[in-house]
């Protein structure tokens, strides 16, 4: 009997599950996937939004400006890339300018600091590379970036190293009542109990909360489909670039990434079935989009190309709180952006305000937030690298040619928690195959890797769970 289960393997359900083993609490986390992470906090831009853009008095804006001031120093315990390279939101028409007048003020009454309007002079000087066109700025220096899956990653991991427990390939069809709460059964059979459940399954969490009992959540699924360029061009931007919004939305941003990238998108396309296939038509407009921006974009650097799927409520905004119609039921549910800001945020919230009061937790002594950086080793001084090679001669093995990674970072990447259980888990914890050529050289090599440290045959190794096995044989 777990006292919190909580269902759901992204950045807002990890976050809350490290937040519960500052307790003394049993706890565990349900995700359907082979791995955490694999829904939208693994494909989206990984922006730290500084708060300004969410309507005053709203969830969203809530946790959107305690988050983005918990989020330098909660990357730094976890270990985490973070940069606070701040947001300019870029105006090409005095009528926009009027626009970026109102969200100035509705900034400052959120609480964001710092914001100033900023004329199209000090603009192109600032960022050389945009459009002639432009008529003037935002700025918002407490805007930053982060790695969107190497948080999660660390948040679960470090939970798990704090006594969480994680079941993967638990798809969730039924839960019922129980004189002690609830019991969770999984597709393949698999059991759960526990007092409470949280609910974080993202574009699943109207299907999950009807499990509970309450049909009240609706989730309707956005999708959004990106151009990630070489890490050559990384520093064509210096600030996260912002189109003046509209009611649409933000629209196609520009942006450096944590580790180095270009990255453009995302689109909006209205999806019901949670389709991230990328299409032509939506590369096509990314593209268009990004070129109204900024002038002489790399584009002959594109790398690779994906699309992810962010859930939204009907009410447009977050769903946070226990289920009105369900006991023992906290919704956390309709987390579009800034949902990735406001992650630590919203588990501080829930954690402190919710179930402490409701369980009645007692702070955990041994809680041991912090979790090692995740420092390449190409990164490393010459000493620190010949240190860990003499240790492990697999430090000084390279598989990943194009980002230089080691035998001994995959190897410490499948070993440790969350272990990485396939090709596209190694990839998000050790950035082996997200160079230029994509894992086209180094995959098989990671895929022998995975068979050896998990002691199964090659045909039993994945790409990313079930049903993606890299081989169907052997010749004979």
């Amino acid at each position: 009997m777990f006292d919190v289960i909580v269902i759901g393997g992204g950045v807002i359900g990890g976050a809350i599950l490290r937040e519960l083993t500052k307790y003394k609490c049993d706890v565990c986390l349900l995700e359907k996937e082979n791995d955490v992470c694999m829904g939208q906090s693994k494909a989206n831009s990984g922006i730290v939004h500084a708060g300004f853009d969410a309507a005053e008095g709203t969830l969203k804006a809530r946790f959107n400006v305690r988050g983005n001031e918990l989020m330098p120093a909660y990357a730094e315990e976890l270990g985490v890339k973070y940069r606070k390279n701040g947001s300019l939101v870029v105006a090409f028409s005095d009528g926009e300018l009027g626009t970026l007048m109102k969200l100035k003020e509705r900034g400052e009454r959120n609480g964001v600091k710092g914001l100033e309007l900023i004329s199209r002079e000090k603009l192109k000087a600032m960022e050389p590379n945009l459009s002639d066109r432009v008529f003037g700025g935002l700025l918002a220096p407490t805007g930053g970036i982060v790695c969107p899956y190497s948080l999660t990653i660390a948040e679960i991991g470090n939970a798990m190293d704090n006594g969480a427990q994680l079941f993967c390939n638990f798809e969730v069809v039924a839960a019922e009542k129980s004189e002690e709460g609830f019991v969770v059964k999984a597709k393949d059979g698999r059991e759960v109990k526990g007092r409470v459940a949280v609910n974080c399954a993202g574009l699943g969490a109207g299907k999950i909360s009807a499990l509970f009992g309450d049909d009240s959540v609706k989730i309707g699924g956005r999708k959004g489909e990106y151009l990630l360029i070489d890490r050559e061009n990384g520093d064509f931007v210096s600030h996260t670039l912002f189109f003046t919004p509209t009611e649409k939305g933000k629209g196609v941003l520009i942006s450096p990434t944590a580790d180095g990238n270009l990255l453009l998108g995302p689109t909006a396309e209205e999806v019901r079935d949670g389709s991230t296939a990328t299409s032509a038509q939506g590369l096509d407009a990314v593209t268009s989009k990004a070129a109204e921006m900024c002038k002489c974009i790399p584009f002959r650097n594109v790398i690779t190309s994906f699309a992810g799927v962010r859930a939204y409520s009907e009410t447009h905004d977050f769903v946070i709180g226990e289920s009105a119609k369900t006991e023992n039921l906290i919704q956390c549910a309709g987390i579009e952006s800034p949902g990735l800001t406001s992650a630590p945020a919203i588990a501080e919230y829930v954690v402190g305000n919710l179930l402490v009061r409701k369980l009645r937790l007692e702070t955990n002594p041994r809680f041991d937030g912090r979790r090692s950086p995740d420092h390449f080793f190409k990164d490393l001084p010459a000493e620190r690298q010949n240190e860990l090679i003499r240790k492990d001669p697999a430090y000084g093995k390279i598989v990943c040619r194009c980002e230089q990674i080691t035998e001994g970072e995959i190897v410490r990447a499948i070993r440790a928690n969350p272990p990485a259980r396939d090709v596209d888990a190694v990839k998000r914890r050790t950035r082996a195959g997200m160079g230029r050529c994509q894992g086209g050289f180094c995959q098989p090599h990671v895929a022998e890797l995975i068979a050896r440290e998990l002691n199964i045959p090659l045909t039993a190794v994945t790409k990313c769970g079930p049903g993606s096995e890299l081989l169907t044989g052997v010749s004979k």
